[in-house]
């Protein structure tokens, strides 16, 4: 992978790592007057994460019980290409796709995953499943670009997807392979040379001469793809606790055992996980570790996710408030995959904070007494180094967390 960027492309893909390098703070109240469309989360430059953030954010409001505003919902189909790909933003969404457009899986699964749960967007889902059948790799998984290598946590996010839509991903194959052989090949076994500190961990993609490296982040991921699961969770009964066990090559749920017991691990002594970008002082990474929390209760291990889930609880806001509507999304996530409740997540209303950086919901009655009837009289209406870079970049500000960050790097827990 070629280091040297052009200045353009670091500037513009710093400006969204947030948890990194300080990027312009999420505006709690967007002004109408903004450069960027009123229909849209987050008052930062969309250009690397709209699709995202808009997707988590509408994902989030309705897991919370929230009807998003309908201008928001048609922003986000507006953007879908003919292809049924997503690409991260389309500045003019009436000027058709083409082939300098950088579409990509991830932005479509999150998508996917978005409209479902909204409903009413079938036609819309089909196509976009159907492109990213179309752009499944031989060994059954997913790469970031179309005909990018299969990496960890891009398959995951499309399983998620096609879990969304009634898939069964098993059933999703190509050449023979499906998306879960794809993960339990990027899964660390638990003896070996390897075994005494990664043991059960995802790398995020094999390095040169095929070795696997662990990654939290990759593992977080790999946990909720094993187990066919997608961005929301549901609570979840308490199970044994997860330990890593058997080797060769496990099953999907084994793999997603194995997973979730090396992320216990990395979570046991402060709570959280720890980023490591490159010219950067290692620091908490809180989008990872809100990913880490959801992973765990997906595999019935809340007692396990509890220390990192009050470590979020202590310590979140600052970074919420900076990175903008897909980092109240992750934690949206985490609270409701453990049973949390969003509006009082540490003193903190995350359905109130994620509301305020786009247009006005619809309705938002979920977890309070009265609901609110206010509705919004405007909506009445039903593969190159950039990518690489943009995706590390994504992740580490913009709140995407296990689904992108780790491009920059395989780090270490």
């Amino acid at each position: 992978m070629n280091v040297r960027r052009s200045a353009a492309v670091l500037a513009a893909a710093t400006a969204v790592i947030g948890a990194a390098v300080p990027a312009v703070a999420a505006d709690p109240s967007p002004s109408a007057s903004r450069a960027f469309p009123a229909a849209l989360y987050g008052s930062t430059d969309p250009t690397y994460d709209g699709v995202w953030r808009q997707s988590l954010a509408l994902l989030a409001q309705h897991t919370a019980g929230v009807k998003p505003a309908a201008t928001s919902v048609d922003w986000l189909t507006g953007q879908q290409c003919a292809s049924g790909a997503f690409a991260p933003y389309r500045a003019d969404p009436a000027t058709a796709c083409d082939a300098k457009l950088m579409v990509d899986t991830n932005n479509t699964a999150a998508a996917v995953q978005a409209l479902a749960a909204l409903g009413g967007h079938d036609a819309a889902t089909d196509k976009a499943v159907a492109w990213l059948k179309s752009v499944q790799n031989k060994d059954g998984g997913w790469g970031y670009a179309p005909g990018g290598a299969s990496d960890t946590n891009s398959t995951s996010v499309v399983v998620g997807a096609l879990t969304t839509v009634g898939e069964k991903p098993a059933d999703v194959r190509k050449g023979g392979q499906g998306p879960y052989d794809a993960l339990v090949k990027l899964a660390l076994p638990c003896e070996g040379a390897a075994a005494a500190a990664d043991a059960g961990a995802f790398a995020f993609q094999p390095g040169k001469k095929g070795e696997l490296a662990a990654n939290a982040d990759a593992t977080a991921a790999g946990v909720v793809g094993a187990l066919g699961k997608g961005l929301v969770v549901e609570p979840a009964a308490q199970a044994e606790a997860a330990a890593c066990s058997g080797s060769g090559s496990p099953s999907p749920r084994q793999a997603a055992a194995n997973g979730a017991a090396y992320l216990t691990k990395a979570l046991a002594k402060d709570g959280h996980l720890t980023s490591a970008l490159p010219g950067s002082t290692d620091q908490p990474d809180h989008g990872n570790t809100a990913d880490a929390v959801v992973a765990l209760a997906a595999q019935g291990q809340a007692a396990q996710a509890k220390k990192p889930l009050e470590w979020l609880e202590q310590n979140s806001s600052a970074w919420a408030a900076q990175s903008g509507p897909a980092a109240y999304a992750q934690l949206i996530f985490a609270a409701h995959a453990t049973g949390t409740d969003p509006r009082d997540f540490g003193g903190t209303d995350l359905v109130e904070q994620l509301n305020a950086t786009g247009p006005a919901p619809q309705t938002a009655t979920a977890n309070s007494e009265k609901a609110d009837e206010t509705t919004d009289e405007t909506d009445d209406s039903g593969s190159g180094d950039v990518w690489w870079m943009v995706g590390a970049g994504l992740a580490a500000g913009a709140g995407i967390g296990f689904l992108l960050s780790s491009r920059n790097k395989r780090r270490q827990p």
